[in-house]
């Protein structure tokens, strides 16, 4: 698998993220084919790449309702 070089992307907060600061991801939106989500509390740290259609399916279902509660 190719290494994506992220260096020059745009991060985003989620709308869904907690607004105290805890509990947040940000995404990158450059990407038409891949979704890179990172903690926005480790910047530097790890980012998580998902198919852009898989990432669509995920917000979908958040935004349904359709995840069983933590």
């Amino acid at each position: 698998m190719r290494a994506i070089d992220l260096s020059t992307v745009t991060w985003r907060k989620s709308s869904y993220s907690n607004q105290d600061g805890g509990e947040c991801i940000e995404v990158a939106d450059n990407h038409p084919t891949l979704v890179p989500v990172r903690d926005s509390k480790d910047p530097h740290g790890p980012a998580l790449v998902f198919p852009a259609a898989v990432w669509a399916s995920f917000v979908g279902a958040v935004k349904g309702g359709d995840l069983p509660g933590a």
